[in-house]
């Protein structure tokens, strides 16, 4: 028996896509799916489109929040899903129409303890797509193509909110929508990782992503800095930092500078190092910097990087793999 799908859809203020987003859904060639829809106190024409759907197709159901924001109504909606597997869209983005079909296919092929995620392609009405939402769209498409996710964790958000399918008791074990923490599909991730969830990561383009100017991860405070130190290093801490290993920064820039700052709230040294002969040997928060072949004379060291240039960054790895050293089990970029 083919499994229901529940897809768990909040919306606020999307009228001018709305439609466009539900007609993907429509047409998916899955057809066992139940869409929640969740009106989060919308003052333009969601609500009256999604109930117009709603009477015209039993699958689609229409929750109105009664907190406000995105969590609150994502909740809110998800008490009403009944199907075994949970998916999240996005209501001013597209499907395309196979998306439900190909991620139930591979899930059935592993089953529960198992993530199914795929790549993204992001779109806009007029003139471009942003240089920033480009490199992120190719690396998360990098990501689910060489299985990349665990390893680049701490870099960014590895599985986007809209682009994966779970078991309704592996989402409930890992606490699905319930902590109120922003990004919120950025702390998921970690809550999967935490459980030692599988991901398989499909090569192929399965959410159409619109780039608009409204889009809340341009417009709230929450994801202002969009680096998330404080999310990553609390996850490093709990899930992968062994006290017993000196623990290492790779970085003289602004973000090593912030991680370092964050690391020192939690312990009170770390061995800090880089490439700039300017910098080498300058004590910074009472701490020395060193030129990163130190790194050679530690034993056993968890080495975080946080060097922003995509060239940089593959020296840094080619440097670190000649040394012996193993991507999660002794680095992390971040």
């Amino acid at each position: 028996m083919e499994p229901l799908v529940s897809i768990i859809m909040a919306a606020r203020n999307t009228e001018p896509y709305l439609e466009e987003c539900l007609d993907s859904i429509l047409s998916q060639t899955y057809p066992h799916w139940e869409l929640i829809a969740i009106n989060d106190h919308s003052t333009d024409r969601t609500p009256e489109i999604l109930e117009a759907y709603a009477r015209n197709d039993s699958r689609v159901k229409v929750v109105h929040s009664v907190r406000q924001k995105l969590i609150p109504a994502l909740k809110e909606g998800y008490q009403h899903a009944k199907g075994d597997l949970i998916n999240r869209m996005d209501s001013d983005d597209r499907m395309p129409h196979d998306k439900i079909e190909v991620l139930v296919r591979e899930w059935l092929k592993v089953g529960k303890g198992h993530i199914i995620g795929g790549g993204t392609e992001h779109f806009v009405e007029q003139g471009e797509v942003g240089g920033g939402f480009l490199r992120y769209e190719q690396w998360l498409n990098r990501v689910a193509r060489e299985g990349l996710h665990w390893q680049e964790i701490y870099k960014e958000c590895v599985i986007p909110s809209h682009c994966w399918i779970i078991h309704k008791d592996d989402f409930d074990a890992c606490e699905g929508f319930e902590p109120e923490v922003y990004p919120e599909d950025y702390d998921l991730c970690f809550r999967y990782y935490r459980a030692g969830m599988k991901i398989i990561g499909i090569d192929k383009v399965l959410h159409y992503w619109r780039d608009r100017q409204e889009r809340i991860s341009r417009t709230w405070e929450e994801y202002e800095d969009n680096r998330y130190y404080e999310m990553k290093l609390g996850y490093f801490f709990e899930i992968d930092r062994e006290e017993d290993r000196p623990l290492v920064v790779w970085g003289a820039g602004r973000n090593g500078k912030d991680l370092v700052k964050g690391i020192l709230q939690r312990e009170p040294k770390v061995h800090w190092v880089c490439d700039n002969e300017r910098k080498i040997g300058l004590d910074v928060y009472d701490q020395r910097m060193h030129h990163f072949d130190s790194i050679t004379d530690l034993v056993r060291p968890q080495i975080l990087i946080a060097v922003a240039s995509p060239d940089d960054q593959r020296d840094i790895r080619t440097t670190l793999k000649s040394w012996g050293k193993q991507p999660v089990k002794d680095f992390w970029f971040f």
